[in-house]
């Protein structure tokens, strides 16, 4: 059976919107390409004091990437004991699992290497892939210990994913990745991250995105990653009135905050040289924020994106798929995405018997390597990092639609 690519339907278009969806239509992309270079105004050069190209580690091409950089770092038996008794010290401690700390979780002679890890996430290639947890010895309870305690030598610091847990506030700080969809769930769901759907490109929120696979799929569900900074060199050689549009404001719907429906921010972000740090360009996007997803169609009390901003989306994403490398998720693999200077997708997929793909998220941040934050996403990064403690945070043990993605919310 081959993998299903977009199962949901495409959500309902408020009025005045371009004739786009969560699905990407290449035709209709280059329909409105080429309509656009026709049209006069477009304008031919970049945003003042934005680079020409951009380079470094960061710029890779997924075709070569291989060639030169080898992203999977297999745990040795030595490690995997570590682990297990930096799990069985956590455990001894009786500690709700806000707790898990590196003081807490304790990896003497790991954690050098995980440090390590964290200066690629951020002045390397901006990913790798852990490997080697042994998912099947160990309980749910267990196996996001191992996940939470391995992450906080890496970042140290878990995003809030949801505000609220059980109806009570909260500070949830991990999500699961699962197909829920269903009667009486499809209904409510507004977000491909609990169907078999393709994802699109796009980024989440924060610093870094990390996943840990507890099941893969019976078919497909690759994992894509691209550069962004690999798009942008595309972009500003190619189409720099498209630059244009992405340093502009754009009104992104805020799905889980009635009282605010959306904010007006740009997707891309530049960051010019410092004495510590070189230039840096900034992606943060989710194409469902633009066109809605399943249960959740973009707003008619928001005002609809234009031509530019529906190519741009269009442009980001055939990019990437263009740029992007496929890592294909084993049991047990961890994968930490910088989250700031990489996009990802997901292949749709297939479940079948035991094979049903089941994947734990955190977001992170790492104060002593993190990236400076662009004033525009200031706000929304306190909401992520800012007020989480152990005794307000929550880690779910099952899966369940979190509010920014269920339409009964």
């Amino acid at each position: 059976m081959a993998a299903a690519i977009f199962v949901t339907p495409p959500a309902l278009a408020p009025p005045g919107q371009p004739d786009i969806t969560y699905a990407p239509d290449y035709g209709k992309y280059q329909a409105r390409r080429d309509q656009r270079i026709k049209s006069a105004g477009l304008p031919g050069g970049l945003p003042r004091g934005l680079p020409q190209q951009l380079t470094g580690k960061l710029v890779w091409e997924g075709d070569t990437l291989g060639d030169t950089y080898k992203w999977t770092y297999v745990l040795e038996p030595s490690q995997l004991e570590e682990i297990n008794l930096a799990l069985r010290h956590f455990q001894s401690l009786n500690l709700p699992l806000g707790y898990v700390k590196q003081e807490t979780f304790p990896l003497p002679k790991l954690h050098s290497e995980l440090r390590k890890l964290s200066d690629e996430l951020h002045n390397g290639h901006g990913f790798f892939v852990i490997r080697g947890i042994r998912v099947d010895n160990h309980s749910r309870e267990e196996n996001i210990i191992i996940y939470a305690g391995l992450s906080a030598h890496i970042a140290p610091k878990r995003g809030r994913q949801d505000s609220k847990f059980d109806g009570k506030p909260a500070a949830v700080t991990l999500s699961h990745i699962k197909d829920l969809s269903g009667p009486g769930k499809s209904e409510v769901i507004g977000s491909p991250a609990y169907t078999t759907d393709k994802q699109v490109f796009h980024t989440d929120s924060g610093d870094i995105v990390s996943l840990f696979a507890l099941e893969t799929a019976a078919e497909g569900g690759a994992s894509k990653l691209a550069s962004t900074w690999r798009v942008y060199n595309e972009i500003a050689r190619t189409r720099p009135d498209l630059i244009h549009t992405l340093t502009e404001n754009w009104d992104v719907e805020n799905f889980a905050n009635l009282e605010r429906p959306y904010t007006s921010r740009p997707l891309m972000h530049y960051l010019p040289a410092t004495e510590s740090a070189p230039e840096r360009v900034i992606l943060q996007y989710a194409r469902r924020s633009f066109v809605g997803f399943g249960a959740l169609p973009r707003s008619p009390n928001i005002p609809p994106i234009t031509e530019a901003q529906a190519e741009a989306l269009d442009t980001l994403h055939f990019l990437g798929e263009k740029f992007c490398v496929d890592t294909y998720f084993q049991k047990g693999d961890i994968q930490y995405v910088n989250n700031l200077a990489l996009f990802h997708a997901r292949d749709g997929f297939t479940n079948a018997g035991e094979k049903q793909r089941h994947l734990l998220r955190l977001w992170l941040r790492d104060p002593e390597n993190a990236w400076e934050t662009p004033q525009p996403l200031k706000a929304r990064w306190a909401q992520l990092y800012d007020d989480v403690t152990p005794e307000s945070e929550v880690l779910p043990p099952e899966p369940y639609i979190r509010s920014a993605s269920n339409k009964s919310r």
